[in-house]
This record gives structure tokens, sequence and C-alpha cells, in this order.
């Protein structure tokens, strides 16, 4: 089980076994914050408990054994939530994201609407996808790397604003089909957008050119008898153990193997992130879309 007690431009984080949350809640956590609270005291910093938020993070089959109880913040009583936002990221209770993608469609239902407004309003005829890309895509992608194994329903909905947008660029009506309009911009579906990120991130990290944070959380580790040069990129990196369908699946140091040891060799032995970038894109196309020919 993991805590997460956000305030205004400060994040505390800790995580305990279940049989040691009581203990964790009332000793640990509380004396974070009250040596938080104290640290900014003395810097002439002022907290500010309202804008505070506790959550507690755990399995649905472990809902039933995480605190309800206030904790107090310099004084005043913070009850738990069931999500917080990190800073444009929405953590659920149980983390399957089901709060960020429901945001997201809401937000770019809104957009697209305007859009479709503006554009019948200046007469467009003729595709624009640039215009559509920061419209759209953009926040789409932003933090995608931590929806990956999230529900296939919750993937479909996030695929229904893509297909939108898609429509709107080829005035197409909401009856038909849409692969021919993805084909056409180029654009990859949902999960290979998600599996492009990861990949991304765990290029970087076996590069050295990943923000330092990321190193202890992939641990990638190249398979026992390969070569561990640094021109060896190409090689398979060891996946750790996990349980299939559960939160431990979707862990950067599980899930940044795994996606990485499902590429072809020339993309992984790329010598620069550009080319690297420009391989990954085209090889998800291709599984995107099989029928496409590059």
């Amino acid at each position: 089980m993991a805590s997460w007690l956000t305030c205004t431009l400060m994040t505390l984080y800790g995580s305990c076994r279940p049989a040691d949350v009581a203990s964790f809640y009332t000793i640990e956590l509380s004396r974070c914050v009250d040596e938080t609270c104290s640290w900014m005291k003395s810097n002439r910093l002022q907290s500010n408990p309202d804008k505070a938020e506790v959550l507690w993070c755990a399995t649905s089959r472990r809902q039933y054994q995480l605190p309800t109880t206030a904790l107090l913040i310099d004084g005043a009583a913070v009850d738990p939530v069931t999500s917080v936002r990190d800073p444009r990221i929405h953590i659920d209770v149980d983390l399957v994201m089901r709060t960020h993608v429901q945001l997201t469609v809401q937000y770019q239902d809104v957009s697209l609407h305007f859009a479709s407004y503006v554009r019948s309003a200046i007469r467009y005829h003729h595709p624009c996808p640039s215009h559509w890309w920061s419209l759209v895509l953009s926040r789409l992608d932003y933090g995608n790397a931590v929806l990956v194994g999230i529900p296939a329903y919750l993937v479909r909905r996030l695929q229904s604003v893509l297909n939108a947008a898609a429509r709107l660029i080829y005035h197409m009506r909401s009856t038909d089909h849409i692969t021919d309009a993805l084909v056409s911009l180029r654009w990859l579906r949902v999960p290979e957008r998600i599996q492009y990120k990861i990949a991304l991130l765990t290029y970087e990290v076996l590069q050295g050119s990943a923000p330092r944070y990321l190193g202890p959380l992939a641990r990638v580790t190249y398979q026992p008898g390969r070569r561990t040069l640094h021109s060896a990129s190409s090689s398979s990196l060891l996946v750790p153990p996990f349980k299939p369908s559960t939160v431990g699946s979707r862990v950067f140091s599980v899930a940044g193997p795994r996606v990485w040891n499902t590429l072809p060799e020339e993309t992984t032995s790329a010598p620069s992130l550009t080319i690297f970038c420009q391989s990954l894109k085209t090889w998800l196309v291709k599984q995107s879309h099989p029928n496409l020919i590059i």
C-alpha cells in the first residue's frame, strides 16, 4: 500500500505492507508531515492545509484496509480522498487511472466541439492535421506512460477521441470506418502511442539521457550471457518477475523491458535518439496498421 500527500508545490509519498498501515499512518507519515511543516516555517514558508490532499493507494481487494481517519497537517485535519492531481495526471485510489481518462475525454470532447464550430464558421475545405496535433494529440500523449496496462474499456474511450478528431479533419460521418483516415494521417492508435512513450523512456535510460529519478525506477539490466557494453543496446532486457493483470505488471521496471524486447534489432540498435524515434514510429505504424505499405 502507498500513501500520497499533496500540498501546494509539495508532494510526499511512501509505502508500507498492509499489516503496517496503522503504524505507518500514525507514526511515520505524521512525523514526516510535522518535520516538513517545521522546515517550511524555519524557511519562512507558509503551509496551506486547505489545499492539502491525502490519498491512500491500494488494489480493490485491499480497499477495506485503508485508513479513513483524517491526517493532521499543521493543526488542521485533512480527510483522505479518492483521487489527486499531480500535476496534470489524476491518480485514483486503485491506480486504474479511471478519473484521468474520464477528464481527458471530457476535455477533448469540448475542444473538438469548439473546433468543429470554428471550422464550420471559417469554412475549411481541406484537411489540416497540424492544427489538430496540438489540439488533441498533445493532450492524449501527455503522461500517457502511466496508462500502460489500464483496462481495455478505458483505452477504447481514449481511442474514441482520436477517431473523432480524424473524422473531423476529413469531414466524415460517425458511421464511417476510421481506419483509412488514421492510415492517411499516419496516426498511431492509443495502445501503440503508449508503447511509443515506454520505449522512448527505456531508450533514454539505457543511453543515460533520461531524468535521474528514472534510473532507480527502471532497473533495466541485460539478460545473463549478453554483452553489457554501451554498443550492445540491441540486447534483450531482463523482465523482473510479476503477476499478470496486477499493478506490479504496470510499473516501469516491468513495462519498459517488456516493450523493449518486442522491438526489432534495427530499432533498439539505433545510434541516436532521432533515428530511434523514426524507426520506432515506422515499426509501430506497421503494427497499428498492418495493411499499410511504407
